[in-house]
């Protein structure tokens, strides 16, 4: 889930106290002056309040009838909020929800369909991994606002010291070969614990496979198929070049913590793993770069999950048009570019990466935003989430278990997981 993803991309973000008011002013929020006042919530770090300033002044004086309000909303325990919003008769006019919550959303019947204005919001150069998951039954309800993925990070000192150059890693082959030489006289060629399940599907995904198919209306696991199946061996390789666990993922041990240490070369996270690293042992200040994850060729980047936002309408909201107004404006180029560069994420849209072009950690997600993918969209997949199979397959796996009896195993679990509530 978003979250998930987001814990470590708020490292590298400006953390300030945003302006906070009542979440909706009801439904009939027109001021005596004739103006309308939007009702926005917007996630703890999306946006700074120096941001939110400049935004709100150019938005109002570009919509002289318009007045705007945020809160400021906390990841933890937004989904029940949400839910409760989007069921009672006083919902804010939009809403920024992560991009693989989207789903369960639109299911409820609770958001407003928005395919309409695909277009006059550039709807054909979006980034799949938000466009797709904002997307429900062919009909979009989601506009991607922002995204960030891992890559990886990597100690340049190291790099040098083994006669390995980043600049010409670019395809799996490749890294296998330089991690390999990174991997002796006590250093780690890379930390990659066990359980980093959204690395793996961004391997299960080079190779044409995916996490669950659908077919026919139902989903079912597809770990089982060749395409993961050879994911995961690759997976297997490549984390059999360190000492990283293989019962638990990059949060326990918090692998930055560990690349902190000095005996790491490379780990796979989001760029704001490198100012925990520093922060944690400030020698190594200056010695972390960055590259995207390879692919399969030198020419197409690895696969990576999309995690980020979407923009949503509730059904319920008092003023709708102008709540598209405000999502044109955020999402619109000019503010797209500003916020990539005030909080080092990736825009909405792939022509608009080279506003992180002197951002290297940013620069090297919005490569593999390019090609991002998202999580299954199937309002399912929450409970595939919350239950976890994969990483049970994936330790499994590592410790010697037969990888198609286990990917077996897990993907019949993920089916029953997906499909408990129809």
């Amino acid at each position: 889930m978003k979250y998930r993803l987001l814990a470590g991309v708020s490292v590298l973000v400006l953390t300030a106290a945003l302006s906070a008011c009542s979440s909706s002013s009801g439904p009939d929020s027109r001021n005596g002056d004739g103006r309308t006042t939007v009702d926005v919530w917007l996630m703890r770090d999306s946006v700074s309040a120096q941001f939110q300033k400049e935004f709100n002044a150019d938005f109002e004086k570009r919509h002289p009838t318009i007045d705007v309000r945020i809160q400021i909303q906390e990841w933890d325990g937004i989904g029940q909020k949400i839910t409760a919003a989007l069921a009672s008769n006083d919902a804010p006019d939009v809403i920024e929800a992560g991009n693989t919550q989207v789903a369960q959303y639109a299911e409820s019947g609770g958001l407003l369909d928005l395919s309409d204005h695909k277009d006059e919001l550039n709807g054909e150069d979006w980034l799949s991994g938000l466009a797709e998951p904002g997307s429900y039954e062919g009909k979009q309800y989601g506009i991607p606002y922002y995204a960030a993925n891992r890559v990886v990070i990597y100690r340049t000192d190291l790099f040098e010291k083994a006669g390995v150059d980043a600049a010409e890693i670019k395809t799996r082959e490749q890294w296998i070969d330089a991690t390999a030489k990174l991997n002796r006289g006590g250093t780690q060629g890379i930390y990659l614990p066990g359980q980093m399940w959204y690395a793996l599907a961004g391997f299960i995904w080079d190779e044409g496979g995916d996490l669950a198919a659908e077919s026919g209306g139902t989903w079912s696991g597809a770990l089982d198929t060749p395409e993961a199946l050879r994911g995961m061996a690759f997976y297997e390789e490549l984390q059999a070049l360190g000492k990283g666990p293989k019962d638990s993922d990059e949060d326990d041990p918090p692998q930055a913590e560990v690349m902190a240490q000095g005996q790491v070369a490379q780990i796979i996270s989001t760029p704001g793993g490198a100012k925990v690293i520093a922060e944690n042992n400030p020698e190594l200040k200056g010695k972390l770069a960055f590259f995207p994850i390879p692919g399969k060729t030198a020419n197409t980047p690895g696969a990576v999950f999309t995690g980020g936002s979407d923009l949503v309408v509730p059904a319920a909201a008092a003023h709708p048009d102008e709540a598209v107004t405000f999502i044109k404006e955020l999402t619109g180029e000019t503010w797209q570019k500003k916020l990539a560069v005030a909080m080092s994420y990736v825009p909405n849209r792939t022509s608009l990466a080279s506003a992180v072009a002197d951002d290297p950690g940013a620069a090297a997600m919005a490569v593999g935003a390019a090609h991002g993918h998202a999580t299954p969209n199937t309002p399912g997949w929450a409970a595939v989430e919350a239950e976890n199979p994969i990483k049970d397959y994936m330790t499994a796996v590592l410790t010697g278990g037969d990888p198609a009896k286990e990917a077996a195993k897990a993907s019949r679990d993920i089916t029953r997981a997906m499909n408990a509530g129809s």
